[in-house]
């Protein structure tokens, strides 16, 4: 799947939920939201490295919540490039692919 296909996607969704829970995404919406799932990120991270009460969850589980907070991450970053209309890719390319270490001739 194309970057700019899961953003559209991720987008749909959001807005679809936003809709049925009345939430208004103003621009400190997508950034506050940013940051609670970073929150939540570290806490499953924490629970996961028995840094954490585990909250009765075993090993598998705990994995899955850390799996599944970094994809709600990367989704909520996707929905901030949406909004203030980023291009990542662009973006990625130019901050970090600069650096990709060079191929040796053939």
């Amino acid at each position: 799947m194309e970057l700019e296909d899961l953003q559209n996607d991720i987008e749909g969704v959001s807005a679809y939920y936003a809709e049925r829970h009345r939430i208004d995404r103003t621009d400190d919406w997508f950034v506050l939201k940013l940051n609670e799932e970073v929150g939540e990120l570290t806490q499953a991270y924490l629970a996961r490295t028995g840094q954490a009460r585990d909250k009765g969850r075993g090993p598998e589980e705990r994995d899955a919540d850390f799996r599944a907070e970094v994809a709600d991450v990367l989704a909520q970053v996707l929905l901030v490039a949406e909004r203030f209309d980023i291009d990542l890719a662009d973006e990625i390319a130019r901050k970090w692919l600069i650096w990709r270490r060079p191929t040796p001739a053939s």
